[in-house]
């Protein structure tokens, strides 16, 4: 406090015959503080609403204010971890006012789900079909996965998810049975009603829309559930989100003791690893639309894989990578990871399918990373009963990406936008997304300077899209990547932690905004990645 009223004396003038007289009398620091909360208040009493973003602006206010002070406005990003992440943690409880589950007999009727896409699009899915049987006062019953989607996985909810962990865990929120009653079929006079309803549908519209038909017909049944509930929700009902996610749906023990193994052999080989999410498969690239490098061959092959999508617009190449819509070559993103700061002997898991170009694509990667590894790499013979099945092999991913020290998402597909959620809400830990918009013209760029000056810009743009805890305002962003409402800060801080790292200020609930940092100008001689004993 002592530098805060020094600087707040040395600020503090007035004018006395023309000349700039240091007042000798200076305002407490609480008294600002007591006027700040103050005005808060007021605001929120004129206007009716909650202060929340006020706070947030505050909060960060008070982060960049400490920051300033103690001479930290420019530190380096610690790579591995942030030094904020242990002021917040995941909260998920039931208020006090939130009823019990409606039991079987009494309920609204069943509930059938009909999931789409893979496997994580399936578990947003699954998580939000819990909330709706909530709000419908329903009997859900396990949802169906989906077995005619682009991966053909024939795979039941059974075979990827412990059923009966996910039916015991909720009972106090939800009643949830594996199969609509044989008394209550055979006394249907017609088959269970089937309806899709609109995405991002909120609370009322299945209070009005849904309800009546679940009343009139007992049993309902809901296709193509994927991102078919409002992102925005009270407070409960995002924690009950929070609860089915990261918590109710835990992997079968056959996929858990698996994935397990493999993390464990990455921590053996490593102190801490990096885990990324390549997405460089044919199927993504060309759903894309855009280009790599590959001369004719690539756009023929690319083309044809992207009729496949009859709806999909003619894009072009150029304008989405300019629009950050590009995910980064394995060249590409190895480049960013040395730029920020991560030596050649570090070593990376590769969660991804086939990749395009095959061997002859991930070779700059390895040259850069020398320890590379992937789940048919550390465990060829463990993974044979589930190579037929893809959601699988992506739940085992899932596990050994979720429980790495570092998670890279190389696009913004739904494991990218599931793991940084769960990673968020586990405590913060270190998720890189690629800030492609500004990546994208600095790597076409790169021969124009030399290693130290591209380091600095990457280091610059990727401010902002390193999973800090204020990266996010509260409320923006899709809940299932940004869980807001289940994060919660510990207790008011106001003196120093003993590693000097101050937490927020205020403790109010928190996610972030996107502040892309202004990249420096500059074009320096040749562009050399340091060699492989050099540290970035």
């Amino acid at each position: 406090m002592g530098v805060v009223k020094s600087w707040l004396l040395s600020t503090n003038h007035t004018h006395t015959n023309g000349k700039h007289v240091l007042c000798s009398r200076s305002i407490p620091w609480s008294v600002i503080c007591g006027f700040m909360l103050f005005g808060l208040g007021l605001v929120s009493l004129l206007t009716g609403h909650v202060v929340s973003h006020v706070e947030w602006y505050s909060q960060r206010f008070h982060r960049t204010f400490y920051s300033s002070l103690d001479g930290n406005d420019h530190a380096p990003i610690d790579i591995w971890e942030s030094q904020y992440s242990k002021y917040y943690y995941g909260c998920k409880e039931r208020g006090r006012n939130f009823a019990s589950a409606v039991r079987e007999r009494k309920s609204n009727g069943y509930l059938l789900i009909a999931t789409s896409g893979g496997l994580n699009q399936q578990r947003t899915g699954i998580t939000d079909a819990v909330v709706v049987a909530r709000i419908l006062n329903a009997t859900l019953v396990v949802p169906e996965l989906d077995h005619n989607s682009f991966w053909k996985d024939d795979s039941d909810f059974a075979n990827i998810f412990d059923v009966n962990w996910f039916i015991t865990y909720l009972a106090k929120d939800v009643t949830i049975v594996k199969r609509v009653p044989d008394k209550i079929m055979r006394s249907m006079e017609k088959p269970p009603y089937t309806m899709r309803v609109p995405r991002k549908s909120d609370p009322d519209y299945y209070l009005d829309q849904v309800l009546p038909i679940l009343l009139r017909r007992r049993v309902l049944q809901l296709t193509k559930f994927d991102y078919r509930l409002a992102n925005e929700l009270d407070d409960e009902l995002q924690k009950l989100r929070c609860r089915v996610n990261y918590h109710a749906l835990r992997f079968t023990k056959p996929i858990r003791q698996l994935g397990q193994r493999i993390v464990m052999k990455m921590q053996k080989m490593a102190n801490r690893y990096i885990a990324v999410h390549l997405r460089f498969e044919p199927d993504m690239l060309a759903f894309s639309g855009c280009y790599f490098g590959g001369g004719e061959k690539e756009r023929q092959e690319l083309g044809e894989i992207r009729k496949r999508w009859t709806t999909l617009p003619d894009l072009s190449p150029d304008g989405e990578r300019k629009r950050g819509k590009c995910p980064l070559s394995p060249h590409e993103l190895g480049l960013m990871l040395r730029a920020l700061g991560y030596t050649n002997d570090t070593y990376l898991y590769v969660a991804s399918g086939e990749v395009y170009g095959g061997d002859e694509t991930m070779k700059p990667l390895k040259d850069l990373f020398p320890n590379i590894y992937t789940k048919e790499m550390l465990a060829e013979e463990e993974l044979k009963p589930f190579l037929s099945f893809s959601s699988r092999l992506a739940a085992i991913d899932y596990i050994v990406c979720d429980e790495s020290n570092v998670f890279v998402a190389n696009n913004n597909g739904n494991m990218a936008r599931i793991l940084a959620g769960r990673r968020r809400y586990m405590g913060h830990k270190r998720t890189i997304r690629p800030n492609a918009k500004k990546l994208s013209a600095l790597l076409m760029a790169r021969h124009e300077m030399d290693w130290d000056t591209f380091s600095r810009k990457v280091k610059a743009c990727q401010r902002g899209f390193m999973g800090e805890p204020d990266e996010m305002k509260p409320g923006r962003g899709e809940f299932h990547e940004y869980p807001s409402g289940c994060i919660c800060e510990k207790p008011f801080i106001d003196e120093p932690s003993q590693d000097g790292i101050r937490p927020p200020k205020l403790a109010v609930r928190n996610m972030t905004i996107e502040a892309d940092s202004e990249m420096n100008g500059g074009n320096e001689e040749s562009f050399e990645l340091p060699k492989p004993s050099e540290r970035t």
